[in-house]
């Protein structure tokens, strides 16, 4: 009976499951994303989470127990060197799925599989704006600091609209010098 058993086994016995579960594996540490079905990304996505949480403590043990899962060297030396230190601050949720349309052939619904950390398009480091301040309010030290620096990028803006002539030194064919406006 196969109560409680709840995973996805996509279509294939467990030997070849776990091969192609691992080769995708290998190909996400080494690529950072991969496209596949949306089946094999979530399924994919079980599979390997566990394995970065694992990297995250770099011992002789957890190194042994991640390489009988994956089983090639270049792809541990990855995920214990690189991946580890990317997501050493994060708690989990190290992949992201991305939904695209279907495959002309059997109509299958496609995906990117990619490690969160080496997007930069979704990354959250955005700036900052300056905050609003009332009028009756004391002004703090980095707030003057911010009008300080303003102060100075305004005196940059008129230094540019001001016509500057440079004045170079160009060498003649008889080898003198001598002087050249340029406006």
């Amino acid at each position: 009976m196969r109560h409680g058993k709840k995973f996805n086994h996509l279509s294939r016995k467990a030997a070849h499951r776990k091969s192609m579960l691992a080769n995708m594996a290998c190909s996400l540490i080494e690529h950072k994303r991969i496209k596949t079905t949306l089946a094999k990304a979530k399924a994919l996505r079980v599979y390997i989470e566990p394995l970065i949480t694992k990297s995250k403590n770099d011992t002789t043990h957890s190194r042994r127990t991640v390489f009988s899962y994956l089983k090639q060297k270049e792809a541990i030396t990855e995920l214990f060197g690189d991946i580890s230190s990317k997501v050493a601050n994060r708690n989990g949720g190290y992949t992201r799925i991305l939904k695209l349309s279907n495959r002309l052939g059997d109509n299958a619904q496609m995906c990117f599989i990619e490690l969160v950390d080496y997007n930069t398009d979704y990354t959250t480091n955005k700036p900052t704006a300056k905050k609003s301040r009332r009028r009756g309010a004391k002004k703090s030290s980095t707030d003057s600091q911010l009008v300080e620096d303003n102060a100075v990028v305004e005196d940059a803006v008129i230094v540019e609209d001001t016509a500057v002539v440079e004045e170079t030194l160009v060498a003649n064919d008889t080898g003198e010098k001598k002087e050249d406006n340029k406006d």
